[in-house]
């Protein structure tokens, strides 16, 4: 820990330095609210390791390369940074959890296989298989209106076991595409 009498030559110089700081951060960032920035974070390090200053040597210098430091240091990470204002590209990035649809599936499952036989019949011909109330009918030697009555009971069956309100209820696959992006970047 610097000594009290060191501390206050600290201060006194990084405050005297701080013009000419501001100065140079202008003239690297071109913006006055970047060179603030910039000399805020230069002070913030150079006073949270003061105590590696060498009391005797050039404060200025000391604190030019640190503000340069830091300069460099933000143009290389802006570099590697993309702009996504939108979340266009965010959305491209992030996956959901797979998990959750294999957990509806397996209850899905476990549902369809506590209906009676005819039900779970018509409900795979004309959910899963997509024939037509028509189509599942001929193919099972039943009348069509037997046919939706058996696909509406096993889907209400199906609907109070799963304890399912609304299609929100599952997990969805992710998008093939980004969403369309509400407002423009501010």
């Amino acid at each position: 820990m610097p000594r009290p009498l060191q501390t206050c030559a600290f201060t006194a110089g990084i405050i005297s330095a701080m013009p000419s700081l501001r100065r140079y951060a202008l003239s690297l960032c071109r913006t006055a609210d970047g060179a603030d920035d910039l000399v805020q974070e230069t002070l913030f390090k150079a006073w949270s390791q003061r105590e590696r200053f060498q009391a005797g040597t050039n404060l200025g210098a000391w604190l030019f390369t640190i503000l340069r430091n830091s300069f460099l240091n933000q143009t290389r990470n802006r570099k590697r940074e993309v702009q996504d204002c939108d979340g266009i590209h965010s959305a491209r990035l992030s996956t959901r959890p797979a998990h959750d649809a294999a957990l509806d599936m397996r209850d899905f499952r476990k549902a369809l296989a506590t209906l009676p036989t005819r039900q779970r019949q018509a409900l795979v011909l004309v959910g899963e298989l997509g024939h037509s109330y028509n189509e599942a009918a001929l193919l099972t030697g039943a009348e069509t209106g037997t046919m939706k009555s058996r696909v509406s009971r096993a889907r209400s069956h199906m609907q109070a076991l799963m304890q399912v309100i609304g299609p929100m209820d599952f997990a969805s696959a992710p998008a093939a595409t980004a969403p369309t992006p509400v407002h423009a970047c501010a």
